[in-house]
Order: C-alpha cells, then structure tokens, then sequence
C-alpha cells in the first residue's frame, strides 16, 4: 500500500460484496421517513413539561430529515443516510415513550409492547 493507505479498507472484488447503491437507499429511507412524519402527531397535553420534550423530539426529526434531503440533493448520500437514520430514531424514539401517537403503525415505527 502507498503511504498514507494503511486506513483504507481493501476494495472489494467479488460484486456481492459491493456497495449498494447509497444514493437509492438515501432516497428510499427518506420516502419512509417522510411518510413517517407526515403521520405522527404529539399527544402530550399542552402545556406540560411532556409536551415541549415532544415537539424537540419532532423538531429535532423535521431538522434531520431536512439535512438528510439537503445532502442528498448536493450528492453526498452517505450524510443523507445518516442524518435521516437519526431523523427516524428521534421518530422512534418519540413514539416509544408515547409523545406521538402512530396508530399502532409497527411498519414505520419502532413500537414497544
């Protein structure tokens, strides 16, 4: 390896092994998560100290999604792929501790029982 390659991992040369197609899993994540905050809604009453950790919850997801469409747009789809991971788990999350109310949807969300 030339210098400065030592933290390179090797390519790949069997074409199972290759990369998807980072571009096309950004924007299929960020469809899902589109979806995903187009059916939340925040269920804690108002006002509580519930009801404003529920609109950071979703705030922090709208801004998240919003860089994720933002990187994808400027052909940087491994950022894309992150921020619109954490945009969801901020979706989970929520759901999870009963902030949002998802319809029992356990397609789009991470429920717990």
């Amino acid at each position: 390896m030339a210098d400065g390659d030592e933290n390179q991992p090797p390519a790949d040369t069997n074409s199972a092994d290759a990369p998807a197609d980072l571009g096309a899993l950004a924007e299929k994540d960020i469809e899902i998560t589109g979806r995903a905050l187009d059916k939340v809604r925040v269920i804690a009453p108002e006002p509580s100290y519930i009801h404003r950790q529920a609109m950071d919850f979703l705030e922090m997801a709208r801004s998240y999604y919003d860089d994720a469409r933002h990187f994808l747009d400027k052909g940087d789809p491994v950022r894309a792929l992150a921020c619109v991971n954490y945009a969801h788990g901020w979706l989970d999350a929520g759901a999870r501790l009963g902030f949002f109310e998802v319809s029992a949807d356990d397609r789009l969300f991470t429920l717990a029982e």
